[in-house]
């Protein structure tokens, strides 16, 4: 098996090398990480610039340190390192409960893969700030990985939280009637008015959410998945909740066999790509995109 491991927290976080030497008793393990913290900047891509990685040495592990975000991370990684049978994201410096998923850096390394078709686990944990903290969740962390690796398991996607002194391990669902992000404002020394936006604890918990798993000291494992289609609401307003949409004048398209023509047409100019100069030859419009290129050579196999 060929277990790519990242992170959010970069790549010298402790939490990092101690999920990769314990994934490692799975299969062949190789690092892609972040060259700086990325925390909580979700599913960002880097687009406007080129990415570039270098080798680094994690511990006995070969590791490569990307000046992108985890989801850079992991789509560099799975182009150059053929057939990854997982991602493996974590252990978080921080925990990734209820309704946090849609910030986390490290969540966001585990959905990437199962976008690209990989199965996906994202890990975290309290505030831990040594290897030695994390050495405690080792024999925890195998426990999870044995169950969401193996053929049985039908979830591309899991999210992981562990607490600092587990007593168990539980299915759960995502805890999501509560939100702890909070705008709190402050003033520099220079008297400019500026912002933090943080997180606050939140009371009271439910009862078979990820919240209460970790309030109660299990290991919270969450089944997510990509397709984000609110299923009920869509049954009802497919049944009952038309669009107004009957008098908006069409644009005229090429018939085809199973449309009729509108009865409002609306002829609309068609824009050009590109433009003829003096001599009559076709000139682009403008430069052509930057491809999205790396500048190190990354071993294939």
């Amino acid at each position: 098996m060929r277990i790519l491991v990242a992170n959010d927290d970069g790549v010298f976080s402790p939490g990092l090398q101690v999920l990769a030497e314990v994934a490692s008793g799975f299969g062949e393990v190789r690092i892609v990480a972040p060259d700086v913290e990325q925390s909580s900047v979700g599913h960002a891509i880097t687009a406007s610039r080129p990415l570039s990685y270098r080798p680094t040495r994690i511990g006995h592990f070969n590791g490569w340190r990307v000046n992108g975000t985890p989801a850079d991370c992991i789509a560099l990684g799975i182009h150059h390192w053929s057939h990854v049978d997982a991602v493996l994201s974590g252990i978080n410096q921080g925990l990734n409960l209820g309704n946090a998923i849609w910030h986390s850096g490290t969540l966001a390394a585990a959905k990437q893969a199962a976008l690209f078709g990989v199965r996906g686990i994202a890990m975290s944990a309290g505030a831990l700030e040594t290897a030695e903290e994390y050495d405690l969740l080792r024999p925890w962390a195998a426990a999870v990985l044995r169950t969401l690796l193996s053929k049985q398991n039908e979830s591309r996607l899991n999210n992981v939280n562990f607490p600092a002194n587990p007593r168990g391990i539980r299915w759960t669902r995502q805890s999501v009637r509560q939100y702890d992000g909070k705008v709190v404002p402050g003033t520099a020394p220079s008297g400019r008015v500026h912002f933090w936006f943080t997180a606050v604890p939140l009371e009271g918990v439910e009862a078979g959410t990820d919240r209460w798993a970790f309030a109660e000291n299990y290991v919270s494992v969450t089944p997510l998945r990509l397709d984000l289609t609110d299923e009920r609401a869509l049954a009802h307003a497919q049944a009952g909740l038309p669009f107004d949409d009957a008098q908006i004048p069409r644009i005229a398209t090429a018939p085809s066999a199973s449309s009729t023509e509108p009865e409002d047409v609306i002829e609309a100019p068609v824009a050009s790509s590109s433009r003829r100069s003096a001599e009559g030859s076709d000139t682009e419009t403008g430069p052509e995109a930057p491809r999205f290129t790396s500048t190190i050579k990354f071993p294939r196999s």
